[in-house]
This record gives structure tokens, sequence and C-alpha cells, in this order.
């Protein structure tokens, strides 16, 4: 079934709450909404524009290949369906239907603090991060931020070097570590925790 969650993601058009829809008006069953007429979408709330891209797309789109590519970058899809999916995330009115995962995430990451802050980041502004970070991963509470330059990335070091777990959201398909500079950051996150993005596969930072 993840093959098609993968599948709307990729059509234009299609948001959370669309898909989110969806997924409700076809009693949580997206291969019947994939594969649905186009007097069913209507009847699901698209307008035209939204149906023609979904008609467009499902006859080009290969789900089979899409889904083994996630795979191959190393990276696991985790649903609205799924028990792993983040608890406290589920709960926002437009939590995101698909996540791209490289790493674990465990119910313990339920417990968690995000620490973000500017790229240029003071002396002063690394040293508290760490001191937070640090203090945060001890008590077992997972770390998460953005991977971004300065506080971000001082912030997922120290939940490391402290043990923790860390988790960081990207702004990109799973697929791109940005800055580039972070790639060894990077999976040194995956081994202690996770990277994730509701971006599709080939979508760039902006």
């Amino acid at each position: 079934m993840q093959k098609y969650w993968l599948g709307f993601n990729h059509v234009k058009g299609i948001g959370a709450n669309r898909l989110r829809g969806l997924w409700a008006y076809f009693q949580r069953d997206l291969e019947a909404a994939w594969n649905a007429p186009a007097s069913e979408l209507e009847n699901a709330g698209l307008d035209a524009t939204t149906i023609e891209s979904v008609l467009q797309h499902r006859q080009i789109f290969d789900l089979d290949s899409a889904l083994n590519r996630v795979y191959g970058l190393g990276a696991w899809l985790c649903t609205l369906d799924d028990d792993r999916y983040p608890l406290m995330l589920r709960e926002i009115p437009d939590a995101p239907p698909l996540l791209y995962v490289r790493g674990d995430i465990f119910p313990e990451d339920d417990r968690a603090l995000a620490i973000v802050g500017t790229r240029k980041a003071t002396t002063y502004g690394r040293k508290v991060t760490e001191r937070i970070a640090a203090a945060m991963a001890e008590a077992g509470v997972t770390v998460v931020s953005g991977l971004a330059h300065g506080i971000d990335a001082v912030a997922h070091q120290a939940a490391i070097e402290s043990g923790g777990r860390t988790i960081a959201v990207l702004g990109n398909g799973i697929e791109t570590v940005y800055p580039s500079e972070n790639r060894k950051l990077a999976e040194a996150i995956v081994e202690q925790g996770a990277i994730i993005t509701e971006y599709p596969v080939g979508m760039p930072p902006h």
C-alpha cells in the first residue's frame, strides 16, 4: 500500500489535506483512490484541475520503480497508518501523510525537543546550544533540528556526542544533504536517530 501514498505524494495539486481527505473518503484504501474513476475523485472533493493531474500522473508514474528508488537510497516510508508515525506530529492540523525516513523512529522519540537557530552562530550561541542539547540527550530527550549550518548542526552534534538520539528534518528530498558539508554529520544522525522529510525524492533545497 505504501506505493500509493508515494504516488499521490508526487501528484501536483495533492497536498497533505487533500491526501488525507482521499484516505478518509476511500476508507483508508489508497489503492482504490489511485485507481478510482474521475467521477469518484470528484465525489471525494477534488476539483477538475486536480483530477486531471491525478489521471495524467498515474498513466506515466511507475509506482514500483519509485518505491524501489526510495529503498535504494537506504530510506523507508512512514505513513499515517503506520504505528511508527510520530505521535505528536500526527496531532497537528496539517500533518504530512507521508514521511521519507533514513534511520529509525522509536516511540521514545515522542519525548523530543526542537532546537533551531541562526546559521551564523556566535561563540556564546554555540556554547549554550551545546549545553542544552547535551543535557537533553543525556536525559533521554530526542533532539530535533534541521541539519543547517550553525545552531542546527551544533545541536545535532552535541546530542550525538552525549550518546543521545537526534532527528534531522529536511526541507528537500531524502537523497540530498544540504548543506553538503554536513554529510558526515548526516550519516552520524542516521546511526543515532533519523533523517526525515515530507518532500518526494528529487525535490531540491531552496
